[in-house]
């Protein structure tokens, strides 16, 4: 499964911004449509889907998300980034500077 990126973003009077969490919810919701869509099922479509849901039920999820809008707040730019290894969600925060 390809690795899940999410971009948060403070708001401006220019771009609508959303937290991390808005985004996972986005992206949920994106990958229910296709999986709707979907004739058979897609092994990488109910994988992305299952760890979406696992993030946005995950304490960590709260953490990062604290975390990243701490860093939104400096103006630093941020990534979390939703991956399995080893047959576990890992969640991780990049800052670019």
């Amino acid at each position: 499964m390809e690795p899940i990126n999410l971009d948060p973003r403070y708001s401006t009077s220019d771009v609508p911004g959303k937290c991390v969490k808005c985004l996972a919810e986005q992206e949920l919701s994106n990958c229910l449509l296709e999986l709707l869509r979907e004739v058979g099922g897609d092994k990488d479509l109910v994988q992305r889907f299952e760890t979406l849901v696992s993030f946005l039920k995950s304490p960590e999820s709260q953490k990062l998300r604290a975390e990243s809008e701490r860093c939104l707040s400096e103006g630093k730019e941020v990534t979390v980034r939703i991956c399995f290894v080893d047959g576990k969600p890992k969640y991780e925060l990049k800052i670019k500077e």
